[in-house]
């Protein structure tokens, strides 16, 4: 295993990316602490991931309200001690150019996809640098890498929790605390299965996701959970600040 006896704190757990983080964490010997908005069914991702024979909590939060994030992470403290690895997946998408997305819209997208990373990592720290260390991985996007058509605020949004990777890697790294960023390409998560299921033709739609890529399917939720659990283990002890694209090469053409 490799994660044993680590405490992991696991944002937007409920389900997709990060229910296949928070599950993986858990058959690798990791207590997983599982946060997300109230309403959300973490608490059956929780039961999941005690099926490994290992802890889990489930701590619902409004990522936008400091308040909120720092009462979910003291609870996590409170039962376990600290803890070893974050991992900021939490997120929301919306399609818009710039005349065509309201202000409040890009406000809400900021405060959850960029704010909820930074309020996270703001709280988290200080018990990663009292336990010798830690690992940090923001979830960003291929929309962080390139420019995306449609879709402008979240490619900020993305592009900025990579921009927060680097800067958090080289002010921690004194601290023996590595942060790194995962950006997935297109996976078939609900998220993505309620985007296309707007569409006027979803199996076209997701056709067309799949064929721009040069191994001409989407991701898997468990490929970008692969990923994760990697830059957060100590098989990437030397990486801090990397950038890890994981988009069936569509950022490589």
């Amino acid at each position: 295993m490799r994660f044993p006896g680590k405490i992991a704190l696991v944002t937007g757990a409920s389900r997709g990316i990060g229910r296949a983080t928070a599950l993986a964490f858990a058959r690798e010997g990791a207590n997983v602490a599982l946060g997300g908005l109230v309403g959300e069914d973490g608490e059956a991702v929780a039961a999941a991931c005690r099926e490994h024979g290992h802890e889990a909590l489930w701590v619902p939060a409004d990522l936008g309200d400091e308040g909120s994030i720092e009462v979910a992470v003291g609870q996590v403290a409170a039962a376990w001690g600290g803890i070893d690895v974050l991992v900021n997946n939490a997120g929301v998408y919306l399609k818009g150019t710039v005349t065509t997305t309201t202000l409040e819209q890009w406000e809400q997208l900021m405060r959850v996809n960029v704010t909820g990373a930074f309020l996270c990592a703001r709280h988290v720290l200080p018990l990663m640098l009292a336990r010798g260390g830690g690992s940090v991985v923001n979830v960003a996007s291929e929309a962080g890498l390139v420019g995306l058509a449609n879709q402008t605020a979240y490619n900020v949004s993305k592009a900025a929790l990579v921009s927060l990777t680097q800067s958090m890697a080289l002010d921690f790294a004194a601290g023996h605390v590595r942060v790194n960023c995962v950006c997935p390409g297109t996976t078939l998560t609900p998220l993505v299965q309620e985007a296309v299921a707007r569409e006027a033709d979803p199996e076209a739609a997701l056709r067309r996701l799949g064929s721009v890529r040069p191994l001409d399917r989407l991701g898997r939720p468990e490929e970008i959970a692969e990923a994760i659990l990697f830059l957060a283990s100590d098989a990437a002890s030397y990486a801090t600040g990397a950038v890890l694209a994981v988009d069936g090469g569509y950022t490589a053409q």
